[in-house]
């Protein structure tokens, strides 16, 4: 399906026929919580829906089908995602709005390659689609949901080191393999808003 313009009425229609129940409404719910966290931080409320509603288009693929487009298209794979080829949705993702959806704005584009792992020196709307990614209304059993809920509407960094915090816990809990980039972007983040807070302290904030 090639799209000449970004119609979100359009996208939508062709996520309720790529994915599957389920999947859809969680895509509805991550649009509607990123439009209003979009709101909340002065980004742009259609960059945010479009990003939410294509953020899992490759969600529902074949792992044959994401290592077919990673292969013809020269997509890097890594060793985790060589062994667990379900995680290419987002790299697969990130292509598929730009050649099938025709999604142009990098800052789009890159909300839905990072939204699974993060990375550091987000942009606002990539925090917001991650962040909204966890917190949607359908989510029930992350942890910590009700306070990153609202940590989410008030500081969007501390809400997204919680998440990394929580994400990295779970996985070295369950045996869970962990993509690099997810220690990093948390290091990353525990270490800005580690700053944050001494700069406050020292201009006698806190």
């Amino acid at each position: 399906m090639k799209m000449k313009d970004n119609d979100l009425k359009k996208i939508r229609k062709a996520m309720e026929k790529t994915l599957d129940a389920k999947r859809y409404e969680h895509t509805l719910g991550v649009a509607y919580t990123a439009a209003a966290l979009a709101m909340r931080y002065d980004v742009s409320i259609k960059n945010a829906q479009i990003a939410g509603l294509l953020h899992d288009c490759a969600k529902c693929m074949s792992d044959e089908k994401r290592l077919s487009i990673c292969r013809k298209h020269n997509i890097g794979i890594n060793e985790i995602e060589r062994r667990n080829p379900f995680l290419l949705h987002a790299k697969v993702g990130s292509f598929l709005a730009m050649d099938e959806y025709r999604v142009t704005d990098p800052d789009v584009v890159n909300a839905i390659l990072n939204h699974t792992t993060g990375r550091p020196c987000m942009s606002a709307l990539e925090k917001i689609i991650f962040v909204s990614d966890y917190i949607e209304p359908g989510r029930k059993q992350a942890p910590n949901l009700k306070e990153i809920r609202r940590l989410a509407f008030v500081d969007l960094d501390q809400a997204l080191l919680k998440i990394l915090g929580d994400t990295l816990d779970y996985l070295q809990e369950s045996g869970g393999e962990i993509d690099p980039m997810t220690r990093k972007t948390y290091d990353y983040y525990q270490r800005e808003l580690g700053r944050r807070k001494g700069s406050r302290a020292d201009n006698g904030e806190d």
